[in-house]
């Protein structure tokens, strides 16, 4: 992936998800990418009226890279292979805007979400500046096909990364990558660590985690604009022992934004993050694991 390449990704109809597993765990630290798949469907960009490029705008573009050598430190880590306008994982699997299908959706959709409302449902609406992502209304059949072939293998593998780091270590603690567009209207810091406001994950961890970015040159913040999604809600579970943060990383720092293209300070930022690594492995090492009944290595 070089300066100026191409920006159009290879197109692929199988490939859900690349769990890169490691046969050691480290810790308890476990990372997910739910954003930065960028395999896009031929189906899929026939139905949409939008290019790919414009498309693409809504990826949490090459944050798996970014964090591409966390196995190289027994740190397990999963990425998305499809892109989020096409099926978003950090959504539940029926949050939909009934507008975008010729029938019913089934009982028990979430169709009034403020997600759904601005056009971000787990079949996103929108894409880029707002710009409507479909030429025609979509069948039901559509949606299912998204949940099961997307929504539901993704989810389960993660289920199983933090379920195996709860049976070794007793406790998780999983940090979800995303990445943050530049607001003109609005100076963010480099990260800002979601944790729906203390209830997704211990914040002592929450002060060890912005302390290590802070050591890596990175300024942090806290859930201001971002506290955390859907994974964070469903996983987080600090008494049970599963602590989860929501990462978004300014996509200025690394990021070509209107090409979606790495930029020139690609590399030096992931050789930052590749460096704290080490110090969130000791990290999640030093997290109290609770009582559960598991047998911990």
């Amino acid at each position: 992936m070089t300066q100026g390449a191409p920006a159009e990704p290879d197109l692929c109809l199988s490939k859900n998800f690349v769990l890169h597993g490691v046969g050691d765990p480290a810790s308890p630290l476990v990372m997910a990418s739910p954003h930065s798949g960028r395999c896009y469907p031929e189906a899929f960009l026939k139905q949409s009226r939008l290019d790919l490029l414009s498309l693409r705008r809504s990826e949490d573009a090459y944050v798996d890279v970014l964090f591409d050598s966390a196995p190289q430190y027994g740190v397990p880590l999963l990425c998305a292979s499809f892109p989020r306008s096409y099926c978003d994982v950090n959504r539940y699997a029926w949050e939909l805007d009934q507008g975008m299908f010729r029938e019913r959706l089934p009982e028990g959709s979430l169709t009034n979400t403020d997600k759904v409302r601005n056009g971000l449902g787990m079949m996103a609406r929108i894409a880029g500046a707002g710009r409507g992502i479909y030429r025609h209304q979509l069948p039901v059949s559509e949606a299912y096909e998204r949940i099961a072939s997307c929504w539901l293998p993704y989810h389960e593998a993660l289920e199983a990364m933090i379920e195996r780091s709860l049976t070794r270590f007793g406790v998780c603690l999983l940090i979800d990558l995303h990445s943050m567009p530049s607001l003109p209207h609005m100076r963010l810091p480099d990260i800002v660590l979601g944790d729906l406001h203390g209830k997704s994950c211990a914040g002592s961890i929450v002060d060890g985690v912005a302390a290590c970015m802070a050591r890596a040159g990175f300024s942090t913040g806290r859930n201001r604009p971002y506290a955390g999604g859907y994974i964070t809600a469903r996983y987080g579970n600090p008494s049970g022992g599963v602590h989860v943060i929501q990462m978004e990383i300014g996509r200025g720092l690394y990021l070509d934004e209107p090409i979606v293209q790495p930029s020139a300070a690609f590399s030096t930022v992931r050789r930052q993050f590749e460096g704290v690594l080490p110090e969130m492995i000791a990290l999640a090492r030093g997290i109290e694991p609770v009582s559960t009944g598991r047998a911990c290595a």
